[in-house]
């Protein structure tokens, strides 16, 4: 399951790298040391977790879905212009925080209002692809890595 989930998100245009990106500048202030192997190392736990895997599983799907018109309406509209009061792609972004505490729920607040490197990427408009779920996803994987590096800090 692990290794699908890695194959979607290349497939999207997602590296673990841009992910990594993430983790260190959440990061880098409070760990001296970090080092992007360090921030890898905990995404990869954080994509070890079934309820992580079950998230990206089904937000891509719905991208993809969406990019080929197979949701009826009004859904498709919603998702396709990634509606700001929709919100359920928020919700699947949560499960993945919640998965290291409290303090992935700022971490993903902030990643997800500035929308830096990969995820500006992915909020583009006009690329034909959809990624109403995945640059949540994407935020959610990044934040909840940081948690686990926070919680690892003595």
């Amino acid at each position: 399951m692990k290794q699908k989930c890695l194959e979607l998100l290349r497939e999207r245009g997602v590296q673990l790298e841009d992910i990594g990106e993430l983790v260190y500048h959440l990061q880098e202030k409070y760990i001296p040391q970090l080092t992007m192997e360090i921030c890898l190392e905990n995404i990869d736990r954080v994509l070890s977790k079934r309820e992580v895997q079950n998230a990206i599983i089904t937000g891509i799907f719905i991208d993809k879905m969406a990019e080929i018109n197979q949701i009826d309406e009004p859904l498709l509209s919603i998702v396709k212009n990634d509606e700001s009061l929709y919100g359920i792609d928020e919700v699947i972004a949560l499960s993945i925080v919640n998965v290291y505490g409290s303090i992935g729920f700022t971490n993903y607040g902030y990643i997800d209002k500035i929308k830096p490197g990969i995820l500006q990427k992915l909020n583009q408009k006009g690329t034909g692809q959809c990624h109403t779920f995945l640059d949540d996803i994407v935020g959610a994987i990044a934040a909840s890595a940081s948690s686990r590096l926070a919680h690892s800090i003595d």
